[in-house]
């Protein structure tokens, strides 16, 4: 890791981005206690380590909060007609 002017850590050019993505898989898993302890300990090591894995951890967690503090509140029926609308029309995709 190196530092840049204000003093954070970001990841150079050795760093293991394939770790990440293995991490980012396991992240909602880890929020939802559903990991065994030294999975756990290896993505807190990590995330200490890793500036954008700390980041996402903790934009997940802030996303998790926020649907658990809406979680009772109703949709506005305009808001609900709008997204029902717009997914029925998006483009379809399909696998190669």
């Amino acid at each position: 890791m190196e530092s840049d002017n204000q003093g954070s850590k970001h990841c150079d050019e050795s760093h293991d981005y394939k770790h990440c993505l293995e991490m980012f898989k396991r992240l909602s898993e880890y929020l939802d206690n559903e990991l065994d302890e030294v999975t756990c300990k290896e993505i807190e090591h990590h995330v200490k380590q890793c500036v954008p894995c700390f980041s996402c951890l903790q934009t997940l967690k802030r996303t998790v909060d926020l649907c658990k503090q809406t979680a009772n509140k109703p949709v506005p029926r305009a808001f609900s007609e709008k997204l029902k609308e717009l997914s029925q029309n998006m483009p379809k995709t399909t696998n190669p």
